[in-house]
């Protein structure tokens, strides 16, 4: 078992130290340590799965919901695709030291503007414990040290993945602080983790709005909310119905409890007709629970739909079940993304190009599709190995937050005995 015994204060100055050490790394030993990390997966992919499934047996995970046990459960697939996935940010191109302008001033000084890493990062999460490695992996590589602090009821399945990261450290010359894995703790422990200034470069949380409440009220150290995703899927009066069939239902239903599954059905009156009663029958054999509008539910035909609240256009289920509605425009159908949604993945399915790009343009979200399901909002889809998180936020990051998110710049400026006058 990984978690640290250290107090969180503890654990923030270690990997304080090892992130000084980890910063100056080069590539190749960083690489290294990542490669001794996916082997390591692989080897000891029997105990992880041991620890994982004495998380699943234990009475901490026993209320929790069908798609929350899903995302807390590994097989040998999932540990086999996490040592695929570090590879994958090995692979990667190093982005410390990238060097992203430069030019001879006026005085003769030579400025260059150069990526360096961010120094501690800070992760809260819920449920997963492949973000135990996501994480890791990427700071890792970006040279930054991580405090990780997972879920109670993950506790046995992320000590052995961390474990597993922290020898590969060791076996590759790095400082194993650089993942430290805390516990869980209370609201105090969170507090305190999220006040460590000086310490702590930045905080992301991962989970729900209880968890970002708790965190705004405390935190003193600079944050990047990891948001959550209430997504849409919009089927404008010029789509292609049977794409727009495919794309709702791998929206809702390919993985339901995850942060990038649509969460709402919009359809345009022009098309509803024909759309609807064909959709809503694909959803409801998947399992989904369906509230909808009054239009919506006089299209059902056979198919259970509910009332919709005002609540259930806002929600993130998180699970089988998706609120449906009808809209007379796609000026309609914007101003309800931007009222309700949260900024994280909207979709619009068109055949007009005209249409595609003003929903582009007038949606604000993270990431803005048309013609594809709200699931590509992904690091490993992007192409970034992996993520920590997608941030909704407009400063520093938004969307997937992958090697060069976690990185900052400094000024290097080298001269020949200049002085101001």
């Amino acid at each position: 078992m990984a978690v640290t015994t250290k107090t969180v204060e503890e654990s923030c100055i270690a990997a304080r130290r090892a992130a000084r050490e980890l910063a100056a790394a080069p590539t190749a030993t960083k690489d290294a340590a990542l490669e001794a990390v996916a082997r390591l997966l692989r080897e000891r992919a029997g105990e992880i799965l041991d620890a994982n499934a004495a998380d699943l047996a234990d009475e901490r995970a026993a209320g929790l919901t069908q798609a929350l046990r899903d995302r807390l459960t590994l097989t040998e697939e999932r540990v086999a695709a996490m040592a695929e996935g570090v590879r994958t940010v090995a692979a990667l191109e190093d982005p410390v030291g990238d060097e992203l302008e430069r030019k001879r001033l006026i005085s003769g000084l030579d400025l260059r503007k150069v990526r360096v890493p961010l120094g501690v990062v800070a992760v809260v999460y819920e449920a997963r414990p492949n973000v135990t490695i996501d994480c890791a992996a990427l700071t890792i590589k970006s040279g930054n040290a991580i405090v990780l602090r997972g879920s109670s009821y993950a506790e046995r399945s992320n000590g052995a993945l961390a474990a597993v990261v922290r020898e590969g450290l060791v076996e590759a010359g790095l400082p194993e602080d650089a993942v430290l894995l805390v516990a869980g703790g209370g609201r105090e422990e969170l507090a305190e983790l999220a006040t460590q200034d000086g310490l702590v470069d930045l905080l992301i949380p991962r989970g729900g709005e209880g968890l970002k409440n708790a965190l705004k009220d405390v935190a003193t150290v600079p944050v990047i909310y990891a948001a959550a995703g209430n997504c849409h899927v919009y089927v404008h009066s010029e789509a292609n119905l049977e794409m727009a069939r495919r794309i709702a239902y791998n929206a809702k239903v390919q993985r339901p409890g995850v942060c990038n599954a649509a969460e709402t059905l919009l359809v345009d009156a022009a098309v509803a007709a024909d759309f609807l009663p064909d959709a809503l029958r694909d959803l409801h054999g998947a399992g989904v629970a369906l509230v909808g509008d009054e239009r919506t539910r006089e299209l059902a035909g056979d198919v259970e739909v509910g009332v919709a609240s005002d609540e259930d256009w806002s929600t993130e289920y998180l699970d089988l079940k998706m609120v449906v509605g009808i809209v007379d425009s796609l000026e309609e159908a914007v101003e309800h993304i931007n009222d309700h949604g949260t900024s994280h993945s909207e979709a619009i399915v068109t055949s007009s190009p005209e249409a595609s790009e003003r929903f582009s343009s007038l949606v604000d979200a993270a990431v803005v599709y048309t013609n594809a399901s709200t699931r590509f909002t992904d690091g490993f889809e992007f192409g970034m190995g992996a993520e920590i998180g997608n941030s909704t936020q407009k400063l520093h990051a938004r969307g997937p937050i992958g090697l060069r998110e976690l990185t900052t710049y400094k000024y290097v400026v080298r001269g020949d005995g200049q002085v101001r006058e």
